[in-house]
């Protein structure tokens, strides 16, 4: 029976991730699992040892990464380089998460990122994925790349309490006017579905770079109308460009990923975020 560590493991993708895995799986969470402590971890895995060790762990806060980009790199960079080292010498399987947001440097480009494309981060928060990925490949051997984007899941997102989804209906509810960003392009992504594809991708053992989201795309604009549309909830909505919202961190136009290299393995296109979107909202109404 095969062992897996599932790092971050209170998080919302880690929580429809563990029930899908068949075999041992140990879920790690902070502060036993400390990216910024490097022999701890070493500590932990060798106990453990772990034929697939997946890192769902994450600094996150892309706005407070402008002001504290040390605190994003120790964990996004130079901790991820500590657990690659030690997935390295422990001969096991590293799949690393990464994000849409090492995208962005190119504001005119308006067709899906290959993952042969060059990246080109704007924001603290996209550097610090981006070093992690690049410490992964070239320290690694055996290492999947997963970049996604806009992850909602019924656990919501862990360290923040909370997900877009989540979000945009407690502001309906608390009948706060509501701005979001109709410039900026994506694609949600079901962490039910990523957690799916990214198993099944593991199982075929080509290690790589992969970009793993629903398909289609949208604003955030356009996501939360679609919310309110599919929830059947009134909510005081308004378009506003990035630079009227005035975030802290520059976020990418136009970030959508094709996933070419996950459909030349020969897997299907995965649903649509819509489709996704209306299954979790229907999951997230039944009585507990």
């Amino acid at each position: 029976m095969a062992t897996y560590v599932v790092v971050g493991a209170g998080g919302q993708l880690a929580c429809d991730l563990i029930p899908r895995l068949d075999g041992k799986v140990v879920g790690l969470v902070r502060p036993e699992f400390d990216l910024t402590r490097p022999e701890s971890m070493r500590t932990k895995l060798a106990d453990h040892r772990p034929e697939v060790v997946f890192n769902c762990a994450a600094y996150n806060f892309v706005d407070r990464a402008e002001s504290e980009p040390e605190a994003a790199f120790a964990v996004n960079a130079w901790g991820v380089r500590h657990l690659a080292e030690i997935c390295r010498d422990l001969d096991c399987v590293l799949v690393h998460f990464s994000t849409n947001y090492v995208f962005g440097l190119d504001d005119k480009r308006r067709t899906p990122y290959l993952e042969s494309d060059s990246p080109g981060p704007i924001s603290a928060y996209g550097m610090s994925k981006l070093a992690g990925e690049y410490f992964v490949r070239a320290t690694c051997p055996k290492h999947f790349v997963i970049r996604t984007a806009g992850l909602f899941g019924l656990r919501g997102s862990g360290g923040k309490g909370t997900n877009f989804v989540e979000l945009m209906l407690r502001l309906a509810r608390e009948g706060k006017p509501i701005r979001v960003v109709n410039d900026q392009v994506c694609t949600p992504t079901s962490t039910v579905d990523l957690a799916q594809a990214t198993i099944a991708l593991v199982q075929t053992g080509r290690y790589g770079l992969y970009h793993l989201t629903n398909s289609s795309s949208c604003s955030w604009h356009e996501y939360a109308q679609t919310i309110f549309e599919l929830a059947g909830v009134q909510a005081n909505l308004s378009a506003v460009t990035s630079q009227e919202f005035g975030a802290p961190a520059p976020r990418p136009r136009y970030s959508v990923m094709a996933r070419m290299a996950y459909q030349a393995l020969g897997f299907p296109e995965l649903r649509s975020w819509r489709e996704a979107l209306t299954d979790y909202l229907r999951e997230r109404s039944k009585p507990s």
